[in-house]
C-alpha cells in the first residue's frame, strides 16, 4: 500500500479485487482516502504530473504524527506509484492482531527490517483504534480456554467487555490502542504494555517476549529516545520497495 496502490479502486466486473477491498483494509475510514485525494488535487493544480500519491502518503503520515505531538522527521521524496493493486497480496504482507513475535520478525526481516524496527514501529499504536473482532477472543475465550486472557489488566478487561460483547455486538465499535492517551503521539503505549494494558495479542507479546522486552522498557522510560528511534525507522520504512522509473511505476494523476 505504501506505493499508492491502496488508493486504486477495484475494476467493476474484475475477478481480482484491488488492495483497498482486501479484508484487512475494509476498516480504513473513507475520510482517510478523501484527505489524500484533496492533497493530490491541490498539488496537481500547481505542478501536474510531478508528485506521486506514494510521496503524499508518506508526508501525510509524518504530518499527522506531528500534529498529535509526535516527532517531525524528514521524508525523502521521489517515489513513483506502483501499477499493481491486488487484494490477494495484502494478508501476507502486513502484521495481524494475533501475530506472534516470530511471525512478525519473519515478515519484518523479509522487508529488511530488524527486531528493533519492529518494536519501534509498533509504537505507532500510540494512536489509532481497533475493531472488537481484533481482540474479542482475549476477553472471553483466550486460546480456547473459555476464560479471558490472564495477561490483561482486569479494569481494562471490564471496560472492553462493556463495548465488545462476545456475540452480536455492533461491528462499528472501535477501541483505542492506547488506553491512557489515545489522542497524543507519545511513549505511553510502551508504559501500558508493562501494565498489561496492551489491546492486541501482538501488542502484549512485545512485553512478554524476552527478545523484545528490554527495548519496550527502554522506550517506556524515555520519550525522546522513542521519538529519535521512530524518526529513523520511519525513514527506513519509507525506503522499502520504492518504485522509480517507467519500468516499475508511474506518477498517477
Amino acid at each position: 500500500g505504501c506505493d499508492g496502490s491502496i488508493l486504486i479502486s477495484s475494476k467493476p466486473g474484475s475477478k481480482e479485487l484491488a488492495e483497498k477491498d482486501a479484508q484487512d483494509n475494509k476498516e480504513i475510514p473513507v475520510e482517510a482516502y478523501d484527505i489524500i485525494e484533496k492533497a493530490k488535487a491541490m498539488v496537481e493544480s500547481k505542478c501536474p504530473g510531478v508528485v506521486s500519491c506514494a510521496d503524499i502518503l508518506a508526508l501525510a503520515a509524518r504530518d499527522f504524527i506531528h500534529l498529535l505531538g509526535g516527532p517531525y522527521y524528514p521524508v525523502k521524496k521521489g517515489r513513483w506509484d506502483g501499477q499493481t493493486s491486488m487484494a490477494s497480496l495484502v494478508y501476507s504482507n502486513i502484521p495481524h492482531a494475533n501475530s506472534t513475535i516470530d511471525d512478525m520478525l519473519k515478515l519484518f526481516s523479509s522487508k529488511g527490517l530488524t527486531l528493533n524496527d519492529l518494536v519501534v514501529l509498533s509504537g505507532a499504536h500510540s494512536i489509532g483504534f481497533a475493531h472488537c473482532k481484533n481482540f474479542v477472543n482475549r476477553l472471553y475465550n483466550f486460546e480456547g480456554t473459555n476464560k479471558p486472557d490472564p495477561d490483561m489488566d482486569p479494569r481494562l478487561l471490564k471496560s472492553l467487555r462493556r463495548s465488545c460483547p462476545q456475540y452480536g455486538g455492533n461491528v462499528g465499535v472501535v477501541t483505542p490502542f492506547d488506553a491512557t492517551t489515545p489522542f497524543a503521539f507519545d511513549n505511553a503505549y510502551y508504559q501500558n504494555l508493562q501494565r498489561k494494558l496492551g489491546l492486541l495479542a501482538s501488542d502484549k507479546a512485545l512485553f512478554l517476549d524476552p527478545r523484545t522486552r528490554p527495548l519496550v522498557q527502554a522506550l517506556a522510560k524515555d520519550k525522546n529516545k522513542f521519538f529519535q528511534e521512530f524518526s529513523l525507522v520511519m525513514d527506513k520504512l519509507g525506503n522499502v520497495g520504492v518504485k522509480r522509473g517507467k519500468k516499475h511505476g508511474e506518477i498517477r494523476r
